[in-house]
C-alpha cells in the first residue's frame, strides 16, 4: 500500500514538473504587428496575447483594466516603440521599475535609417513597419528577448528569426516588382494621415496625409483646403481612407476635388484575421503583417496604375 501511495505521489511531481518545463512564456504585446511578429519568432512556446485588435489607433490607446492584469501576469512584454503608443509610455516605465522585462522591437533599428520629420518635434517616425526591411531589424531584438526567457528553446526561436527575416525579404522584393507597376508621375499616396513616409522611401512615392504623424489632432478647414488644392494641381486620380482613422476629412477631400477614394488602407493596424484576399496568383491574410502589405500595395496600384 505504501509502495502504491509512493509510486502515485512520484508520478504527480513528475507530470506537476514536466508541465512546469513544457509551460509556454507569457508574452504580451501591444500592435497587431508586433503581436504577429512575437508569434511568427515564438511559434509553439510563446502564447502571445494583443492589446490592440483590428482599426484601432495606439497614438491613443489607453491601457484597460484587462490590459493591466496581463501586463502584470507577464513573463515579458513587447511594444512597438518611437513614441507610438504615446499614452502607455508611463505604464511600460512603472513595470521596468518593477522587474518585468519590457521591449521596444524597434530599439535596435540603426537610427541613420529613421525618418525624422521636421514638423515631429524631434522625434522618430514611428511607422517603421511599412518598409519591410526596417521592420525585420526588429526580429533579432525578439529573438534575443524570448532566448533570455526561455535558454531551453533559444536555437527554435533563432531558426524563425531567420525565416521571418527572409519572408520580409522576400515581401519586399515583391512590392518593388508590383509598385514599379504605377508610373512614377503618378506615385503620390495621399492618405488620412502621415503613416506611409517609410513605405513612400521604400517604394518610390510621395507621401502627403492630411494630418502629421499623429492622430492626437484632427486635419482643420485650412488642411483640407489645401490637400483639395494640391490634389487638383496634381491631378491626382484617387486618395485613401485608413482603417485606423475617421475617414471623414478624406470623404469631404474627395467630394471636392474630383479624386475617387481607391479604398481602405491598413495603417496603425492589421487587417481581420482570417479574411482572405486573391491577389497577384495567391492568396493572403490581412490579418497578418505580410497579408497587410500586401493588401495595401494591391489597393494602391489597383488604385493609381
Amino acid at each position: 500500500m505504501r509502495k502504491t501511495i509512493q509510486t502515485v505521489i512520484f508520478s504527480v511531481l513528475v507530470a506537476v514538473f514536466a508541465g512546469q518545463m513544457s509551460a509556454k512564456v507569457n508574452a504580451v504585446a501591444t500592435t497587431t504587428m508586433v503581436a504577429d511578429m512575437v508569434r511568427d519568432i515564438g511559434g509553439e512556446n510563446v502564447e502571445v496575447i494583443g492589446f490592440m485588435g483590428p482599426g484601432v489607433d495606439p497614438h491613443l490607446y489607453k491601457a484597460t483594466s484587462k490590459d493591466l492584469k496581463n501586463l502584470k501576469n507577464a513573463d515579458v512584454v513587447f511594444y512597438s516603440g518611437l513614441h507610438l503608443e504615446g499614452r502607455l509610455a508611463d505604464v511600460f516605465t512603472r513595470m521596468g521599475r518593477r522587474g518585468i522585462k519590457v521591449y521596444a522591437v524597434t530599439e535596435d533599428i540603426d537610427r541613420e535609417s529613421l525618418l525624422e520629420p521636421a514638423e515631429f518635434a524631434g522625434h522618430y517616425d514611428p511607422h517603421v513597419w511599412f518598409h519591410p526591411m526596417l521592420w525585420a531589424e526588429g526580429i533579432q531584438t525578439v529573438v534575443e528577448a524570448l532566448a533570455e526567457e526561455d535558454p531551453e528553446n533559444a536555437a527554435e526561436y533563432q531558426r524563425n528569426g531567420v525565416e521571418l527575416a527572409a519572408s520580409y525579404e522576400a515581401l519586399h522584393a515583391w512590392a518593388l516588382l508590383k509598385t514599379a507597376e504605377v508610373p512614377e508621375e503618378r506615385r503620390i499616396l495621399i492618405t488620412s494621415h502621415d503613416a506611409f513616409n517609410y513605405f513612400g522611401e521604400a517604394y518610390g512615392f510621395q507621401v502627403v496625409g492630411v494630418q502629421g504623424i499623429s492622430t492626437v489632432s484632427e486635419a482643420g478647414l485650412a488642411d483640407i483646403v489645401r490637400m483639395v488644392d494640391f490634389i487638383r494641381e496634381k491631378k491626382v486620380p484617387a486618395i485613401f481612407i485608413e482603417s485606423s482613422v475617421s475617414p471623414a476629412a478624406i470623404e469631404r477631400i474627395s467630394k471636392d476635388s474630383g479624386a475617387t477614394i481607391g479604398g481602405e488602407l491598413f495603417s496603425d493596424a492589421m487587417g481581420t484575421p482570417g479574411v482572405i484576399h486573391s491577389y497577384d496568383g495567391e492568396e493572403y491574410d490581412e490579418g497578418t503583417y505580410i497579408g497587410m502589405v500586401k493588401n495595401n500595395v494591391r489597393l494602391i496600384v489597383e488604385a493609381l496604375k
